[in-house]
């Protein structure tokens, strides 16, 4: 009786392994993916006048590629760029609208995901360097609007779901840990800012298996 379970537990354990094996993402694996992001900054600020400040939301396009460098471990490069619009709030002279800017932050993330059949999870930690752009002040009083090229960090979480055998639906949360200076000169004089705009990105898309 012994024997005979053990060779039942062999087999159950060549078989899950077998599925595992199967369902894994293979090395040298590519995953285009088209989603669209929301971007929500959790924005706080310290600045020269007191205050903090906010900058809103935004829906915008990406594109991200994932290539496996081993079975289920995946490096992801995301690309997309967003246009979002500054307020000081709390300041010595009030609010003021400060401006609008645009971020292109490429982020390039680390991925374990994890080996199972058409429902697959994945986890990622990463670094970001963000591109500031296009920089446009309101207008009276603020003179001028610039933020500072800045490296920052990203955590993730996701999940592609298989369509077919090589197109999936994928959902995928991000957590951008990410600071800048700013340089605001005003009627009133130059206002320097340490920015913190920490962006949740959620993003929600089909991606093609290559």
């Amino acid at each position: 009786m012994s024997k005979k379970l053990v060779a039942a537990l062999g087999l159950i354990s060549a078989s899950l392994f077998a599925s595992e094996t199967a369902s894994a993402q293979q090395a040298g694996d590519l995953f285009v993916r088209a989603r669209a992001i929301y971007v929500s900054p959790d924005a706080s600020a310290t600045t020269s006048i007191n205050g903090t400040a906010d900058i809103d939301n935004k829906v915008v396009p990406e594109v991200d590629f994932t290539y496996f460098i081993a079975d289920n471990i995946g490096l992801e490069l995301i690309a997309a760029t967003a246009k979002h619009n500054a307020t000081a709030i709390g300041t010595d002279v009030g609010d003021v609208p400060l401006g609008s800017a645009w971020l292109l932050p490429p982020t390039l993330s680390l991925q374990y995901h994890v080996p199972m059949e058409g429902f697959k999870p994945y986890v990622g930690a990463g670094v970001n360097y963000t591109f500031f752009y296009s920089e446009k002040a309101a207008g009276t009083p603020v003179n001028g609007f610039n933020l500072k090229d800045t490296f920052g960090f990203s955590l993730q979480a996701g999940v592609d779901i298989d369509i077919t055998e090589d197109v999936f639906f994928n959902v995928d949360v991000k957590k951008l840990f990410l600071s800048t200076d700013a340089t605001i000169p005003t009627d009133l004089g130059l206002v320097t800012a340490d920015v913190q705009i920490d962006p949740w990105i959620i993003g929600v898309g089909i991606g093609k298996k290559f």
